[in-house]
């Protein structure tokens, strides 16, 4: 009798442990708790799906916070960026490097992966069965699946369970699956934008407006990038890229340096030139192509009157403080920290608490920034959940 499979949770990393187990010949079936699947998955991809990274894998996997990163090296080596572009190439989606060296496919958008992937799935065999929310287990070990029709149990020779972690919860990835299982560490928001509680004049002028290739520092950790100011604070690339550490020093000063490029002496020389009756705003805009955003932004840090002298302005303008109040919920963060712990699954991903149950993805407690990071190892450890699995069985 084929051996089952029962797949908890429809995202990248439970339809990738889906694919690998029906190509195995197993039985299949994957159950999620929305009315369809890989919402996240489709979400992430309306600004353009970065799959991964075409960077090394040594400074790749240095993306990783350092207390997963041993555990996830063997994992994303035997299933690298170049082998989850060849998959998605495999799907009839062609892909390309940026200039960042972000790997998107041509489309840019997940929806053209995702029907293609399913229409593979279906035909491997696998089934799908939605609106089934996972409770946990019965008392004889079963897994325990709410429906609108009501309670049922599943039963099946193997688990993986890729439930996601909390953040957007409202896509189906909330966390609730913590209350069933041990080990599990609390969930915190990553990749997310910080608080900073502007002036109503500042707030109400300047919401949307884009501060563009400045660099950003909070104690030792450091981005650089692009942000936009929020009615909450500030978001964008440059913000989650230290947006962990704004989480873990809040409340903290946030540096910004709005001209990255040049040096305190080649901004105090150029503010320096004869002003000729401007107003310090136009100066500031002729001289240092600032933006009436960024000028209004040294006004928040520093008051209405800003230094009058060249050398404490290019030194405002190189380093410009932002008192950070915190960060925004896991309901606007794009991935989070926390979940089950490295130490409850064995080197095969396996709830050392549960034989047969193996686990994948997000849920996992790893961390790391946007980039193509994500998804890798939301992939790459579906993979790994679903060899393991193979494994296992053929015990």
């Amino acid at each position: 009798m084929t051996p089952s499979v029962a797949v908890v949770g429809g995202g990248p990393a439970g339809l990738m442990a889906a694919e690998v187990l029906a190509g195995a010949g197993l039985a299949v079936t994957v159950f999620d708790r929305m009315p369809s699947l890989a919402r996240k998955f489709l979400m992430a991809g309306r600004g353009g799906l970065n799959l991964t990274h075409s960077e090394d894998l040594e400074s790749f996997l240095g993306r990783y916070d350092g207390a997963a990163v041993d555990r996830l090296r063997p994992i994303i080596a035997a299933f690298p960026p170049a082998a989850l572009v060849a998959w998605a190439e495999g799907l009839g989606q062609p892909t390309f490097v940026g200039s960042s060296g972000r790997v998107f496919p041509k489309s840019l958008k997940a929806s053209p992966l995702l029907r293609a992937w399913l229409q593979r799935l279906a035909s491997l065999g696998v089934e799908v069965r939605l609106r089934h929310e996972w409770r946990g287990w019965d008392t004889d070990g079963a897994l325990r699946l709410e429906t609108p029709e009501g309670g049922t149990a599943v039963r099946a020779d193997a688990v993986v369970l890729a439930l996601g972690g909390a953040s957007w919860p409202r896509l189906g990835s909330d966390g609730a699956w913590a209350a069933w299982i041990e080990d599990v560490a609390p969930f915190r928001p990553a990749n997310v934008g910080a608080d900073i509680a502007w002036s109503a004049v500042f707030r109400d002028r300047f919401e949307g407006q884009p501060l563009k290739n400045v660099a950003l520092r909070v104690g030792g950790h450091a981005s650089r990038g692009d942000a936009v100011v929020t009615r909450y604070g500030l978001e964008g690339g440059a913000v989650y890229a230290i947006s962990a550490a704004l989480r873990d020093a809040a409340p903290a000063t946030l540096q910004i340096d709005l001209r990255p490029d040049q040096t305190i002496q080649r901004l105090t020389d150029r503010l320096a030139r004869p002003r000729k009756g401007e107003s310090l705003a136009n100066h500031l805009r002729k001289a240092l192509s600032l933006s009436p955003v960024e000028v209004n932004l040294l006004r928040e840090a520093a008051g209405k009157d800003l230094p009058a002298e060249p050398g404490p302005l290019a030194r405002l303008i190189k380093a410009c403080p932002l008192p950070v109040t915190g960060v925004e919920g896991l309901a606007r963060a794009i991935s989070s920290a926390g979940g089950l712990r490295l130490e409850a699954v064995d080197e095969r991903l396996m709830l050392k608490a549960r034989p047969g149950v193996f686990a994948a993805g997000e849920m996992l407690d790893w961390e790391a920034p946007t980039g193509g990071y994500l998804l890798q190892a939301s992939f790459a450890t579906g993979v790994a959940a679903a060899e393991g699995v193979k494994a296992f069985l053929s015990r």
